[in-house]
């Protein structure tokens, strides 16, 4: 049914390895998840300063790439970007004397690759952390200290904050294709059965090519993956932790998760769309063969790997004015159908699709054309992953640490999906195609229940009482 909003091994935790900050205790040893480095163990809990002093590089070490992304990711429940920043560049000029007249020339080469490197990945990775005019002042500052010792980190820093404003100013044209998407979109009822035939459209005199709809549908949903930031969904979650007696890190207008709600607007648009398509011809033999074609583009959105599409076109078929149109579906083949919704079925914890899904995952990884590599996930069950993962755990323990265990399966859960939302979509945009499923008028449930009382009639008087209400409240008859 339409849903509403409630890694891969490079995310791994690893072993962490800087000195503790003075005064600090040793971080807290556990069996966290993954695979563990023989230099240290997985870090299971720690204080906020010391998980800070882990990610700040020296002249001899750099955090492993899944710490930064790991901490980056969740750091922002505790203290804002900007707050952090500012910390790891003020404990740098002061581990590394870039207050003091000259600089150690040899010391400063050591450390500047380095601080560049984790700035970069930032930068990189969390992006819209950079909208704030501060954050881009601090990443100014430190490498401005640097300089002196080496124009190259001048140069280096003007790609990165080149490179920056291009991923910004993507995201600010995403933010407005959504806007502009959602303001030409209808939701509303209309009644095609009152207008003439021949300006009717259906998605069929559109696109007849189950495969062709298909790669179209691959394209929307790469295109709404690719928006979607790793921090949204730390925000979507965010909730004042009681064990945590610091302000919470986000007012609600800085919550950003615009892609993310987008996206599940998508799925429900799409579970409609299919679900308006099947009740709206008046004839019996058209609406089973809609119900056919449909059955044929969900098992190609399988074969592609894209389980989102077809959870989609699955919920739409099974909503209760398309479920209840029996002589339709008598008349329809529906043989694939019950295979693919055996595919998707949520018994197990949804297991039949989860092994799908691993499936999909190693095919992608071995794969050596890019047709091969799309997995687009089922994105409402991800949520509903990491949402009971964050309602499951506390984000401190007693002693007031970060439940840094926690946070390394929040990342190897976004991880994951961040990897395979980069993919681009190897199909050729079909604009026509595009364009319907993005703006065809939709029935809302009350025209679906319309359409299908009129297509097949009420079978108790349940039914023929809300017909005649909606044939009243919609059509203003009687």
């Amino acid at each position: 049914m339409p849903q509403t909003l409630c890694s891969s091994s490079m995310f791994a935790p690893s072993g962490l390895g800087p000195p503790l900050a003075s005064g600090e205790e040793p971080p807290q040893e556990g069996p966290g998840p993954g695979t563990g480095f023989t230099e240290s163990p997985p870090i299971s809990s720690a204080s906020l300063d010391t998980l800070i002093q882990h990610l700040v590089p020296t002249t001899d070490y750099y955090p492993e790439k899944a710490y930064v992304f790991t901490f980056l990711l969740s750091s922002r429940l505790f203290i804002p970007p900007q707050e952090l920043l500012a910390r790891v560049c003020q404990l740098c000029i002061q581990q590394q004397q870039l207050e003091q007249t000259p600089l150690d020339a040899a010391k400063v080469k050591k450390f500047g690759p380095k601080i560049l490197q984790l700035l970069t990945e930032w930068t990189e990775t969390f992006p819209s952390d950079f909208r704030e005019e501060k954050m881009v002042a601090h990443l100014k500052d430190i490498i401005h200290r640097i300089a002196p010792c080496d124009e190259a980190y001048r140069k280096k820093l003007n790609q990165v904050l080149q490179n920056l404003n291009a991923k910004l100013a993507a995201m600010a044209q995403g933010d407005e294709t959504i806007v502009k998407v959602t303001a030409s979109v209808s939701d509303k009822l209309v009644a095609f059965k009152t207008k003439p035939a021949t300006i009717q459209k259906d998605m069929i005199s559109i696109c007849n090519d189950p495969f062709t709809l298909a790669q179209q549908l691959t394209h929307i949903e790469l295109e709404h993956l690719s928006h979607i930031g790793p921090e949204e969904f730390v925000q979507a979650f965010v909730q004042k932790d009681p064990l945590d007696t610091t302000q919470p890190c986000f007012s609600e207008q800085s919550k950003s998760t615009s892609n993310l709600e987008a996206y599940v607007r998508w799925f429900n648009r799409l579970c409609y769309l299919v679900a308006t398509e099947i009740c709206m011809p008046a004839k019996k033999k058209q609406r089973a063969l809609i119900i056919e074609f449909f059955i044929d583009v969900a098992r190609e959105c399988f074969n592609i790997g894209n389980f989102n599409s077809l959870m989609a076109i699955i919920s739409g078929m099974n909503m209760s004015p398309v479920s209840r149109l029996k002589k339709t579906w008598a008349k329809a083949k529906t043989a694939k159908f019950f295979i693919l919704e055996h595919q998707m079925d949520p018994t197990g914890n949804f297991y039949n699709y989860r092994t799908a899904l691993r499936g999909a995952a190693h095919r992608s990884q071995t794969a050596h054309s890019n047709r091969e590599k799309i997995v687009i996930p089922f994105f409402s069950l991800l949520i509903k992953d990491i949402y009971f993962l964050n309602e499951s755990c506390a984000n401190r323990l007693p002693n007031g640490h970060v439940n840094f265990e926690k946070f390394v399966e929040l990342a190897r859960q976004v991880g994951e999906f961040m990897a395979w939302k980069q993919m681009e979509c190897p199909f050729e945009e079909e604009r026509s195609i595009l364009h319907y499923l993005h703006t065809a008028p939709i029935f809302n449930e009350d025209g679906l229940y319309l359409a299908s009382y009129e297509s097949e009639s009420p079978e108790n008087q349940v039914e023929k009482d809300r017909w005649k209400s909606l044939r009243s409240s919609i059509l203003g008859k009687t």
